[in-house]
């Protein structure tokens, strides 16, 4: 599934996944979010792969989430289920991709783009970078309960609260400070650090670099919530989430009803 939407490159023991949609702030579709799962698999497949670096195309966006465009079709709570259900199985794929995985963030990270590098293992930043959900803003729907479990464990329950109750987006060095973002570079350098990085995880024992990650996802795992299907339905199906991708669309501030 090749698309240039999705540009997938190697250098040696490195891989690099690239999300090519400058124009629309790399916005996943659908098929992009499959190229993602399909890279890791051959990222999987190949034990001379050592490191994985995701990134954006543009300087602008890491990834600003999915391209709203394709919820219009969304009429029922069946739709909105297997959205959560297809996204969990893509983000859970990348996390136990057997490798290190980098996200190299520049600009926005949000909704979708946020849940990817919230599953990566470490995160390098400029300082224009931003991190965030902000569907109580935009288009009033939820996360899985998977997500919401990922994200208490990295930013605790307050915190959570406060960038999801207010739809904010974290600055990069807030995401620092909470331990989010390991390093902030500037966008000159940033290309560079990361291949450092990338480079200095190559050469380290693969086996104790998978058991650790594997272990440290297990143990996570456990603690971690599933199911949900009412609280999603409910969301997916109402009239608010309608509005809010009409909205969206139509660049204009949603009417919330509450219904």
């Amino acid at each position: 599934m090749e698309t240039d939407e999705v540009l997938v490159t190697r250098d040696g023991p490195i891989v690099t996944l690239t999300f090519n949609r400058p124009e629309a702030r790399n916005a996943l579709t659908w098929n992009m979010y499959e190229r993602l799962y399909q890279t890791c698999e051959e990222v999987d497949g190949d034990d001379s792969v050592r490191v994985l670096v995701l990134r954006g195309a543009g300087g602008q966006a890491f990834v600003a989430g999915t391209d709203i465009a394709q919820f219009r079709t969304f009429e029922t709570a069946e739709d909105g289920l297997r959205y959560e259900r297809d996204g969990e199985r893509r983000l859970g794929r990348l996390e136990r991709v057997r490798k290190p995985v980098i996200a190299q963030i520049e600009g926005y990270a949000v909704g979708g783009g946020f849940g990817i590098a919230a599953v990566s293992d470490l995160r390098i930043a400029t300082p224009d970078a931003r991190f965030g959900v902000p569907i109580a803003r935009t288009l009033g729907n939820c996360l899985s309960m998977e997500a919401y479990s990922r994200f208490m464990d990295l930013f605790g329950p307050s915190r959570l609260k406060d960038l999801i109750f207010r739809a904010r987006l974290l600055t990069a060095e807030e995401a620092h400070a909470a331990g989010f973002v390991h390093e902030i570079v500037s966008a000159d350098a940033i290309e560079a650090r990361v291949r450092a990085l990338a480079a200095e995880l190559a050469s380290h024992a693969p086996i104790t670099l998978w058991v650790t990650k594997e272990a440290i996802r297990r143990i996570q795992e456990q603690r971690r919530l599933g199911g949900g299907e009412d609280l999603i339905a409910a969301t997916y199906t109402s009239a608010d989430f309608r509005e809010g991708v009409r909205a969206f669309l139509e660049k204009r501030p949603p009417r919330w009803t509450g219904r």
